[in-house]
């Protein structure tokens, strides 16, 4: 999950259009944000990267015949929508983000997603909104390798937490940094899946952050950022630690999870559809609560949480 609607957009942007040297750019409907990405297609090759951008230009590269192999940043929705218009085509994803493209209850549970009116809810989105069909990888990504597709070489970066396999991807001719959905929006990270990680968010954080580049493209938002993203990388890891000080603030007396969820950490207020944001809040507010409870700061007893530090 890329994240849900109300996200904002990137600062210091420019408008996705046209040509970096090899790569082509196809933004999203609505900005680029929830629910498609901007994809990336490296034309010389045939290689499309997060088919779920504009399903109209991607059914034209279709009938061309322009998609020799399509690679995932990660198994996401907004970011396979438009899978199922590519399904004779290879489909190259880290190992880690197989299981849950292989079947709709495997996504489910990849995502978490336990209670039965969500599970459902869920199930016939990504069905019918997002064009969900099994499929199982031709090859895995390896953290570090670099594959040449003859006009641009790209070294794989697997970047843990927002997902397990999560993959960016550095084109080394351009300096351009694909960062997939370590996006750099106001909305900050999203950890929530079942393997996610928050930690593991921090580190992959951190180590976008080091990589040298000229150009840094994100999966969502209506540019790319042509400056050094320091202050963005900044504001984006402070995300988590600001979301974590409420949390702490609303356990000075004990809460149960349904009460933390109805507070609107993530959110700020009650949204439509519930089922959408109920699971998403729960969601990230749910690793806070194991983080928090690892670090010894907040414990449960008899169904609710207090904090204890």
């Amino acid at each position: 999950m890329g994240g849900p609607p109300g996200r904002g957009e990137i600062l210091n942007k420019r408008r996705l259009s046209g040509r970096f040297g090899a790569i082509r750019l196809i933004p999203g409907g609505n900005g680029g944000t929830y629910p498609h990405c901007n994809s990336v297609w490296i034309e010389e090759a045939g290689v499309l990267i997060d088919p779920a951008s504009d399903r109209g230009r991607l059914e034209e590269l279709r009938r061309l015949g322009a998609v020799k192999a399509v690679w995932l940043s990660h198994g996401h929705e907004d970011h396979f929508a438009d899978l199922d218009l590519f399904d004779d085509c290879p489909l190259w994803v880290s190992r880690e983000e197989a299981p849950p493209l292989e079947s709709l209850e495997g996504l489910l549970d990849a995502y978490g997603i336990g209670e039965p009116d969500h599970r459902a809810y869920w199930r016939r989105v990504f069905e019918e909104r997002f064009h969900f069909r099994p499929r199982s990888p031709s090859r895995f990504f390896r953290d570090g390798e670099v594959i040449d597709l003859g006009s641009e070489t790209v070294q794989v970066i697997v970047t843990p937490g927002h997902t397990p396999g999560h993959a960016a991807f550095l084109f080394r001719k351009m300096g351009a940094l694909f960062l997939g959905d370590y996006d750099l929006t106001p909305f900050g990270p999203w950890y929530g899946d079942a393997g996610s990680s928050i930690e593991e968010t921090l580190r992959s954080i951190e180590r976008l952050r080091g990589i040298d580049a000229s150009l840094w493209i994100p999966s969502h938002g209506p540019g790319w950022i042509d400056a050094p993203p320091g202050p963005l990388w900044d504001r984006y890891g402070e995300v988590v630690h600001e979301r974590e000080r409420k949390l702490l603030l609303f356990l000075s007396e004990p809460r149960s999870f349904r009460e933390i969820v109805r507070a609107r950490i993530v959110y700020g207020k009650p949204r439509e559809p519930a089922a959408f944001y109920d699971y998403a809040e729960g969601a990230l507010m749910g690793k806070h609560l194991a983080r928090l409870g690892r670090r010894g700061l907040v414990r449960e007893t008899g169904g609710f949480y207090v904090r204890t530090g």
